[in-house]
């Protein structure tokens, strides 16, 4: 059993090794083999850290390593081959420390990166450049490492050169992959000249034959005629299948083809389309008329029978016997018309939302235009984010393909959840335009108020970007649907880096408002704890005060109290007799503690008493003092007072002094 001190030491092996942060977990997994350190990495390092090799033994434990002096290979799960063997275990016990351990396995970075639909997992050691991370990701992507521009570094953009070690990066990071400038390679000519139209966009003119409206509709070239004629079914309500075109290329014979490979006019082409009408057509025709906003989704013209559950549309659908729930969710509008309660107008839409594109989509703030902004701008400023505003017209010709295509990328969803607050509107009808052009104009300003008003139908969605400023709300952007995902993620992106100088500047004074507080709050309480003490000394001194003028109050009441009955004992005294008088007569000369004497004549008949009143009427009571005589030493008080002088042997004279009791 290893020693407090061992355990120290394993456990600190250990997380060096393994890069676990939590001492909790560490011990947990420590305790879990029996403090055995290389059991211990064993069942850890093949998950999280790769490959642990004995230099002796020759056994080699499984999982991907990426170490700066090899080649830079690409390696996006570990490795599912078994775990060591016992044998194998027991082989590289014995030849390798725990501290070799730490020397040969410096610390293990996740990166989960994101490229449009595309996610790469990659497992660094932080010994790597971000350099290595585009060569990893260029044979996986197969894009350009000098044209890649990797976003979503804590400390912002960072070199090629810089070393995941500077960056004091946790185990697991998110990146995003953009590629704004993005040239075609040196290819043949033919194939250059593919590749180039595979970059343009493409306008199509459709005509739709029945109802004889035009749509201008932009494709990239890297677009697929299926997915052209899936946004003119959520354009026309034909289904695919039932589609009949005119205008197509002569070379344009799959529709899995893109459209810079089919043949089209550039930069606009001009097509018609319409329904396609059979003898089977003529029952389904009516019925399908009800349906022409179910979503439904063929991948080819003529495959009427094939499992249409793939795209969320069942067999009924198939054959125009679409449900009445399907029908009625179709016709449902994203938000009631004249929305007088914001927060139910929003649970609609989400809901909706949902229902047309699917669960992966933003999360909508579900409440008032004033209770989002409240949340994304008034909490303390490192609780702060910006603030978006989806803006969605179900007339556009563009809400589809931006909702489906952009709005619910994964990298999209991921970002906004991450660094904004999502706040989402229906501009279809009037009077919601309406409203949500006053709450515009009395949160933004009329200039942003006129810019929305001034938007046609086409170029709806919108995507506002608002940042939050001590005096006013700024709008950063205003972005329209025909934008693509390395533009939209650019401009959200371009907005956080301004966000977040703003964010640390107002965190900055917050700070240091905090400190002003806390000094102030301290100054207080000092000021209030001196009161206190001051307040308590004045209350000390007044009871003492009090206390004082109490006792001399005692003291006077006392003294008048004495001298009151010391006057009554000098006004009883018999009269002192005369030396000549012819009764026995007795002289006593008494000596106070001070060394004073005085001396009076009593008659030898007189009683003790008198002598005790005497004594008591020049202040020496007998309660306080007694009386003695000299020779022989007696304690006169202690005498019967009621005897007389003669009687006690005080007579003709006596000498006696008075001492305090004890």
């Amino acid at each position: 059993m290893a020693s407090n001190m061992d355990r120290e030491m394993i456990l600190a092996d250990f997380q060096a090794c393994t890069g676990i942060e939590n001492i909790d977990e560490a011990i947990t997994l420590l305790e879990q083999n029996n403090w055995d350190l290389v059991a211990a990495i064993n069942g850890v390092i093949p998950q999280e850290n790769g490959i642990v090799q004995s230099e002796f033994s020759g056994e080699t434990l499984p999982g991907p390593v990426f170490c700066p002096t090899s080649q830079a290979t690409t390696s996006t799960s570990v490795s599912s081959s078994p775990s060591p063997s016992p044998a194998s275990v027991s082989a590289f016990r014995p030849v390798v420390s725990s501290r070799q351990i730490v020397e040969r396995l410096p610390r293990m970075l996740d990166f989960r990166v994101e490229y449009r639909d595309k996610k790469e997992d990659v497992v660094l050691e932080d010994s790597c450049t971000v350099g290595e991370i585009k060569r990893i990701l260029e044979n996986e992507l197969k894009i350009p490492a000098s044209k890649m521009l990797l976003k979503g570094w804590k400390s912002g953009d960072v070199e090629d050169s810089t070393v995941l070690r500077t960056l004091h990066l946790p185990k697991n990071n998110n990146l995003y992959v953009l590629t704004p400038d993005l040239p075609p390679p040196l290819l043949s000519s033919h194939s250059s000249a593919l590749q180039e139209s595979l970059t343009q966009n493409f306008m199509l003119i459709v005509t739709h034959r029945e109802v004889q409206r035009e749509y201008n509709l932009n494709f990239s070239g890297s677009s697929t005629i299926q997915e052209v004629k899936r946004n003119v079914y959520d354009l026309t309500s034909i289904p695919v299948r039932h589609q009949l075109w005119d205008g197509w290329p002569p070379s344009a014979t799959d529709d899995s083809m893109t459209l810079a490979a089919s043949g089209l006019t550039y930069p606009c082409h001009r097509l018609t389309v319409g329904r396609r009408t059979s003898p089977a057509q003529t029952r389904e025709q009516s019925e399908e008329q009800q349906c022409a906003d179910v979503h439904m989704v063929s991948d080819s013209d003529g495959d009427d029978f094939e499992d249409a559950s793939e795209f969320g549309v069942d067999d009924g659908e198939l054959f125009g016997t679409t449900s009445a729930a399907s029908t009625a969710l179709r016709k449902s509008p994203m938000m009631p018309d004249n929305a007088e309660d914001e927060g139910d107008a929003l649970l609609q839409f989400t809901a909706e939302f949902s229902s047309r594109y699917g669960e992966c989509h933003p999360v909508f703030f579900i409440g008032t235009l004033d209770a989002a902004l409240q949340e994304a701008f008034f909490g303390r400023a490192r609780d702060r984010k910006l603030l978006a505003i989806y803006l969605h017209h179900d007339e556009s010709v563009l809400a589809n393909v931006f909702c489906s295509q952009m709005l619910c990328a994964e990298s999209v969803v991921s970002y906004l959840s991450q660094n904004f607050i999502t706040w989402a509107w229906d501009m279809t009808k009037e009077s919601n335009r309406a409203r949500f052009l006053t709450l515009c104009t009395r949160h933004f300003g009329s200039v942003v108020a006129q810019t929305i008003r001034t938007q046609k139908t086409d170029q709806f969605p919108l995507f506002l970007i608002v940042m939050g400023k001590r005096s006013s709300n700024e709008v950063l952007n205003v972005i329209q649907g025909n934008t693509t995902v390395d533009e939209l993620m650019m401009r959200q992106m371009a907005a956080m880096e301004i966000f977040t100088s703003q964010q640390q500047e107002d965190i900055k004074d917050e700070d240091e408002r905090d400190a002003r507080e806390k000094v102030k709050k301290e100054q207080d309480e000092a000021y209030r704890v001196s009161l206190e003490a001051d307040r308590a000394k004045r209350e000390a001194q007044e009871r003492e005060m009090a206390e004082q003028f109490r006792l001399k109050q005692v003291r006077k009441e006392q003294e008048e109290e004495r001298e009151a009955i010391r006057l009554s004992l000098e006004q009883a005294l018999p009269p002192e007799p005369k030396e000549e008088s012819r009764k026995p007569v007795s002289k006593l000369r008494i000596r106070t503690p001070s060394g004073e004497f005085f001396e009076r004549r009593f008659l030898g008949s007189c009683k003790l008493q008198v002598v005790f009143d005497f004594v008591a009427s020049k202040g020496y009571p007998s309660d306080e003092f007694k009386l003695l005589s000299t020779f022989p030493r007696r304690d006169v008080s202690q005498y019967d007072p009621n005897k007389s002088l003669m009687d006690l042997k005080l007579y003709p004279q006596e000498t006696l002094f008075l001492e305090a009791k004890e």
